[in-house]
């Protein structure tokens, strides 16, 4: 017998003599001149086949599917790094789907603006509209404009993509927005994770950014009033603001080069950077695995949820269809952004009740209830829009940033957290939040004093001024009641007790634990501990299950 027969389970148990035909793992025996060989279990001569680049002999490898398979295994090696993937455990709490919802909708605006895109002309040549839309036809508009009238009218399926890219885009920006809301009440950004904290704050910055860009090519008098916004934003910044602003738009407002430069912003550059964000944030995310919430046998040890292959990957499908069907029912049946009712954009007009999408709506109100104070200093003007518009951003912006730095110096906490806090637990932080979002829902609001004021019959002046007192006293008020709701909360529940960590705890005074490290990754219970999805048990985990939170 060769050296290779020796070691190919097939071969030794032909002989029959001790052959085992019960599980592929089994050991095989061989007598040869009367002295017993123990041949590797299954799994060892795999293993030996795989680093030698071998193949056992077996019948299902006769395929032509699996024989290619194991071609290209052997030059690539990448059957143990996916048999690795697909034992990953993830959470089953519902609340972890909102970063999945903020990803799919991203596939679904790359798919739908690479479609769109092939329509668009970037330019803003001067032109006459001889389309479809009989009320336009005949007015003098920029190519981007007019494309963007010919997408609706005139390319098939055209307005129903481009109302599904508008959806998703909205949609995108608002999954994100719940998700580091969770993120942050959680204090999921803690200690290992405060660079991918970083990274998600810098997604929502570049999805902003984006979405503002998108809405600004197609050159209508809605997206033109957007535009004069943001250049009047940027040429408040001190000193580079003007330069700044004249190599964006090509020369003063409106300028003549804005429209190609977004195009390339926004279909290029931003969903480049997005792609690799988003893929650095994953990896990460795979290194330090999942936080888990409070319950079933959570630990800062252990993670708790369900496998990627199959009940994951089946939950993420379904998920995918069901976020694109949403985005494409919301295409198919409720207008977005009518354009065609707007007209082409004429510098020297502005339409009333001109609001921007919601998520740039705190910037609208700002600027409408700053007050008009400058500062000079010298020579030199400091215009009011640049408190309203740059410093009110700037701070959200950097709190977000600093924010896991932050907490860390004033709770003095330096330790590695694994499992997630109830936001009731931590009442400060809790307070600190709703503070935020009250602040920028009151600015939101307001930057639609004009709509409101109509709607209701009311003065915009008495508005202005109940907005500017309610930007102060409704935060305030929202973060005490939040800090004394939680504080009642913990007196009413107590401290959490996990039964199962009870249980083991028990044990192991009773001699009883095991020492086994628990399951890899999951999201077992909600704010209150409690969750209504599938977890793995942590009594009857099998040691496929039980994987270390940490590597």
């Amino acid at each position: 017998m060769s050296s290779d027969d020796a070691d190919d389970p097939a071969a030794v148990s032909g002989n029959g003599a001790g052959a085992s035909n019960g599980s592929k793992d089994a050991p095989t025996t061989a007598t040869k001149a009367g002295t017993e060989t123990v041949t590797k279990t299954g799994v060892e001569a795999k293993a030996h086949h795989h680093r030698h680049g071998k193949a056992p002999a077996a019948g299902k490898d006769r395929t032509r599917l699996a024989k290619a398979a194991r071609w290209f295994d052997a030059r690539v090696g990448g059957a143990r790094i996916g048999r690795g993937a697909l034992q990953k455990i993830f959470p089953n709490h519902w609340s972890f789907l909102l970063g999945e919802v903020a990803l799919y909708s991203f596939l679904v605006l790359v798919l739908t603006g690479i479609y769109l895109s092939l329509f668009f002309d970037a330019n803003t040549d001067v032109t006459t509209y001889s389309g479809s839309y009989a009320p336009l036809q005949g007015q003098q508009m920029s190519n981007a404009y007019a494309s963007s009238i010919g997408l609706s009218f005139d390319v098939k399926g055209g307005l129903l993509i481009r109302q599904i890219h508008h959806w998703a885009a909205l949609i995108f920006l608002g999954a994100i927005v719940v998700h580091l809301l969770r993120v942050f009440f959680t204090g999921a950004f803690r200690r290992p994770r405060e660079i991918n904290w970083t990274i998600g704050v810098t997604l929502f910055t570049l999805a902003l950014m984006n979405g503002f860009a998108g809405y600004s090519l197609l050159d209508d008098q809605l997206s033109g009033t957007g535009l004069r916004i943001g250049y009047s934003v940027l040429i408040s910044v001190p000193f580079v603001g003007p330069w700044l602003a004249s190599l964006i738009f090509g020369g003063n407002f409106p300028g003549t080069d804005i429209i190609p430069r977004l195009f390339v912003i926004h279909i290029l550059i931003v969903p480049v950077a997005l792609l690799m964000l988003i893929t650095f944030h994953l990896a990460i995310l795979i290194k330090h695995k999942h936080a888990h919430f409070p319950g079933h046998g959570a630990r800062d040890d252990n993670v708790v949820g369900e496998r990627l292959w199959p009940t994951y990957t089946f939950k993420a499908a379904g998920l995918f269809f069901m976020v694109a069907a949403v985005q494409g029912l919301l295409g198919g049946v409720a207008q977005i952004n009518p354009i065609w009712l707007y007209g082409p954009f004429k510098a020297e007009n502005v339409s009333s009740a001109s609001q921007p999408d919601w998520y740039m709506g705190w910037l609208e109100g700002a600027l409408r209830l700053m007050p008009n104070w400058e500062t000079r200093i010298g020579w030199f003007t400091i215009p009011n829009q640049f408190y309203s518009g740059v410093v009110v951003g700037g701070i959200a912006f950097g709190s977000m940033y600093a924010w896991p730095w932050i907490e860390k110096r004033i709770t003095k906490d330096r330790s590695e957290h694994h499992v997630l806090d109830r936001p009731r637990d931590v009442p400060w932080r809790t307070a600190v939040g709703v503070f935020a979002i009250a602040f920028y829902t009151v600015l939101g609001f307001a930057g639609s004093d004009d709509v409101l004021a109509v709607a209701f019959g009311i003065s915009v002046n008495f508005l202005v001024w109940a907005f500017r007192i309610g930007l102060f006293v409704v935060p305030t008020i929202a973060a005490l009641v939040t800090y004394k709701l939680c504080l009642e909360l913990q007196k009413r529940d107590g401290p959490f007790i996990d039964p199962v960590l009870e249980a083991e705890d028990a044990a192991a005074g009773d001699g009883g634990a095991d020492g086994r490290g628990g399951k890899d990754e999951g999201g077992g219970g909600g704010d209150d501990g409690d969750d209504g999805g599938p977890e793995i048990d942590p009594s009857s985990a099998t040691p496929g299950d039980l994987e270390p939170a940490t590597s």
